[in-house]
């Protein structure tokens, strides 16, 4: 039994901090804080607060942060099943809506297309915030034969 609450409890942290950083994140606070605000009146203030903690983190420190915050509601939802504050079957009904909003919210790639008019580019221009899985495709316009 003690092995099915860890692995209920490691599966709701883990959504639960995926969704953290996606914009179904209110929902996702309100249908965990409602079964939290039982055993602690701070629960929202709690989820706001570890959220922030997650979206301040560096691009550097950004996966250890997420794995100790996952690490950190894991135990902390364990110790809820453990000491039956939070039922099994509770904490199962609102993963299951948890899951629904990750797998709604999960994040498309999106196509961004930049026109720069004026002055002389001789490269790629970039314009980001963060990259991931960029491709250049650049045409050497001085090749002969083409322009």
């Amino acid at each position: 039994m003690d092995t099915e609450l860890a692995a209920l409890a490691a599966s709701g942290a883990t959504t639960l901090v995926s969704l953290m950083v996606t914009d179904s994140w209110t929902q996702a606070r309100d249908l965990l804080g409602r079964l939290l605000s039982r055993t602690s009146p701070t629960a929202i203030a709690d989820l706001n607060d570890t959220r922030a903690r997650l979206l301040a983190a560096d691009e550097r420190n950004e996966a250890q942060t997420a794995r100790e915050i996952t690490t950190q509601w894991h135990v902390h939802l364990h110790h809820l099943l453990q000491t039956g504050s939070v039922t099994s079957d509770n904490l199962r009904d609102v993963l299951t809506s948890l899951q629904q909003l990750a797998n709604t919210s999960a994040p498309h790639p999106a196509a961004v297309h930049n026109n720069i008019n004026g002055g002389v580019q001789h490269g790629p221009v970039i314009q980001s915030g963060r990259i991931a899985g960029l491709t250049l495709h650049v045409q050497d316009h001085s090749a002969p034969g083409q322009g």
